[in-house]
């Protein structure tokens, strides 16, 4: 078709388009090109492209499907709806850009006489309606409900309205061309109402192109559901517009959207919602280890040692990578975390610490580490572009080693407080809330580690059980001969005596030592004897799993500890036992498990929830005696959210006739509140008086429950003060699932028995 010099003009402007295309890329470009040479800077992080199907099926569960938004709906439904209207509206966003060029542009398989251009413009005009009622969702909770936990920015309300100004000028274009469309042969034809015939006729080159990509469809003048029912409505209402008003509109609402894409793309890499593109790829190279898994630091203590002399006796002692000190001892990963961080506040508003008036909040511990890379960007894009242009003598602040550009900025305290980081239970509700799988808990024991292992800064209260762990074994620091003092009448054997016994009960300290978690052990060691099971104790030799020490930040004393029991039990296994081994503390469950193996333990680990539950499956324990009362399970942070045993515990108390089981509202699994024994918190003093222990203790007495049941000693030991600090001694109590089992299955030694004082209470 030949088309004039006044038709050329009507074109939707291959130049415009081409101009702008040209700009807004070449800005992001820049801006990506400098986050992605920032994001060089950090330390290698391992292998995040091995085991690529299970992290595809991640990537679709949590990027895709976006299973963790549900926990906050209807917000997580918004949010959902506008993420699909993205992933279907790109499409169209490629169609009007290729209109700019060639007016008649469908993408080649999107006409509206093509199997897909219906099916697609119902598709499209649907998510369409929807992500403006997401948009509308998001308005109400920032300009109305305004919760604390998010960042109420004008920055969050730019990004709503042009959302919804995409959707509304899309619609708005749509409209406008139908009406045209439909009416073209009458508006340019020679009819005594055309524009021809009025004088007009320069309104209908413009009128040809905007009709072009819907040569074939029909429209009645009506709305209608299909194939476009945002399309006619927008068509309807516009239906009785002159002309040059349908052009005009039709004109503005291309443009308008074809811009306004282009504009979001280029506030991303400056803004919160740079997780738009960086959430993907950070949910894609998640770490695939457990959980519970801190990385070691090295392949052993003696090795450990060496690295930190060698930073000790250099002249920054900083400088070197023992732990996290400065912002470039994070990995790439790490960077990747901050630049993916959605602002939502999930995670303060879920931790335990933050909710009880600690100066902790994750998120704003993820602001200030991201805060402070932008800061120093220049630097470090300096470096990553010219490495070798460090000058010969650099300056007294510069950081050893790294050129003159990069200053030395010690993370605690220069940007962190360090009350910030003693303030965590590693409880891990930050990073089971987070929507994009961004890590908090490791960044935090990496900047415990350099706190400890380099400047040995940590909270006084933390140096006798580090002495303990050291000479006796345990945080207490109580005579090793007293360690199997718990088993005295219950003739347990010790692998010493048994050699080849199949099951290793490990026991662990509070369960050895705290005169209240004893009869957990004992409990324990009864139900295991009355089913049958072959199994021993290590007494003397066992060690504290280290556990307290690595979350603390002193992994060499962790290491010296672990090194020491795997020789234990790998040297019994060598003789034919230790095959399994039972435990009934979450934390040294968790170190066993998941931590072990870095030092050579390769064996069963079983928490004794879930060796008790095959048990009862296995008719090897029957329940029969009631233990009659409303019962309330507490969720260990290392059973539940680090190892994802929620249903064990439960399972075995509806085993029990006579108990009823209840949940807290909201605060249970995954959700659950942490005791406040995690990280270490176990021996500190709390920062403020508002109690994590009471506070989690309130919200299982809310329930009504008569008994509060725990399967962790240390959660035994909070929520036992928990309750003291109410004086509901004599309405609740508190107890181990095995020890209600213990009653039910007739091997209770005192069936009303009260918990006594603990001799480790954390105050």
């Amino acid at each position: 078709m030949h088309r004039t010099g006044d038709d050329r003009k009507a074109e939707m402007s291959p130049t415009v388009m081409l101009t702008l295309l040209f700009a807004a890329f070449a800005m992001f470009a820049w801006s990506a090109s400098r986050r992605w040479h920032l994001l060089q800077s950090g330390r290698p992080a391992g292998d995040r492209l091995d085991h690529f199907g299970a992290r595809l099926r991640g990537t679709w569960r949590f990027a895709f499907r976006q299973e963790k938004m549900d926990y906050y709906n209807p917000a997580g439904v918004a949010h959902k709806l506008i993420f699909t209207g993205f992933v279907v509206l790109l499409l169209r966003t490629l169609v009007l850009w290729g209109r700019g060029f060639y007016a008649p542009f469908n993408l080649w398989v999107l006409g509206p006489t093509q199997l897909l251009g219906p099916l697609y413009e119902l598709a499209k005009d649907t998510v369409a309606i929807l992500v403006i009622a997401g948009t509308v969702v998001f308005f109400y909770y920032r300009l109305l409900v305004r919760p604390r936990r998010m960042a109420l920015s004008f920055e969050g309300l730019l990004i709503l309205a042009i959302i919804l100004t995409m959707m509304v000028a899309d619609m708005t274009y749509d409209g406008a061309s139908v009406v045209l469309a439909a009416h073209m042969p009458a508006l340019c034809g020679s009819g005594a109402h055309s524009v021809v015939a009025n004088g007009d006729a320069s309104q209908c080159p413009a009128i040809a192109t905007i009709a072009a990509p819907l040569t074939g469809e029909t429209w009645d003048g009506r709305w209608s559901p299909w194939p476009a029912p945002a399309g006619s409505l927008f068509a309807a209402l516009f239906a009785e517009r002159s002309p040059r008003a349908l052009v005009f509109l039709a004109q503005l609402g291309f443009w308008t959207h074809a811009t306004l894409v282009l504009l979001f793309l280029n506030l991303l890499p400056h803004s919160k919602h740079f997780h738009v593109i960086t959430a993907i790829p950070n949910i894609f190279t998640r770490s695939l280890k457990p959980a519970g898994r801190l990385e070691p630091m090295a392949a052993s203590a003696e090795k450990l040692m060496e690295q930190v002399g060698a930073a000790g006796e250099s002249a920054d002692p900083l400088a070197a990578p023992i732990g996290i000190a400065r912002i470039e001892h994070f990995s790439w990963k790490a960077l990747l975390d901050f630049y993916t961080c959605t602002e939502c506040g999930r995670c303060s508003d879920n931790c335990p610490a933050h909710r009880t008036g600690k100066i902790l909040s994750p998120k704003h511990l993820t602001l200030a580490l991201r805060d402070h890379l932008y800061a120093r960007e220049e630097e470090f894009l300096h470096e990553t572009r010219d490495p070798g242009s460090a000058d010969e003598h650099p300056p007294p602040n510069a950081e050893a080693g790294s050129g003159a550009a990069r200053t030395a900025v010690n993370l605690v305290s220069d940007v962190i407080h360090p009350d910030v980081l003693w303030a965590c239970t590693t409880c891990r509700a930050c990073e089971e809330q987070c929507p994009v799988l961004i890590s908090y808990v490791d960044k935090i024991i990496d900047m415990r580690r350099s706190l400890v292992m380099v400047r040995g800064e940590f909270p006084r209260e933390l140096a006798k059980p580090f002495q303990g762990m050291e000479a006796n074994g345990n945080p207490w620091n109580l005579s090793r001969s007293d360690r199997s003092a718990w088993s005295d009448g219950l003739g347990v054997p010790t692998m010493r005596e048994a050699p080849s016994a199949p099951v290793l009960f490990w026991v662990g300290c509070s369960a050895s030592y705290d005169d209240r978690a004893k009869k957990i052990a004992r409990a324990t060691a009864r139900l295991l004897k009355q089913a049958g099971v072959e199994f021993a104790i290590l007494g003397q030799e066992e060690n504290c799993t280290g556990d307290p020490a690595r979350r603390a930040g002193n992994e060499f004393l962790f290491a010296t500890l672990a090194e020491g029991n795997v020789a234990s039990i790998n040297g019994y296994k060598a003789k034919g036992g230790a095959r399994t081994v039972v435990t009934t503390c979450p934390h040294c469950f968790n170190t066993l498990r998941n931590e072990y193996p870095d030092f050579g333990l390769q064996v069963e680990v079983v928490h004794h929830t879930d060796f008790l539950l095959g048990l009862v499956a296995e008719g090897r324990l029957v329940p029969k005696n009631p233990v009659r009362g409303r019962v309330v399970y507490h969720d260990s942070c290392y059973l539940g959210r680090y190892n994802g045993v929620y249903d064990s515990p439960r399972e075995l108390l509806r085993s029990i006739p006579g108990v009823e089981l209840v949940e807290a509202e909201y605060w249970t699994k995954q959700r659950g509140l942490c005791c406040g024994a995690g990280g270490a918190q176990m021996w500190m003093e709390e920062q403020n008086q508002d109690r994590v222990n009471v506070k989690r203790t309130l919200q299982l007495v809310d329930t009504g429950a008569t008994t509060i049941a725990s399967a962790c000693p240390f959660c035994m030991t909070m929520l036992t003060d928990g309750i003291k600090s109410k004086s509901l001694e004599d309405q609740i109590q508190q107890l181990d699932v095995a020890e209600l089992l213990d009653r039910a299955c007739a091997a209770q030694e005192t069936p009303h028995a009260q918990p006594p004082a603990s001799v480790a209470t954390a105050v």
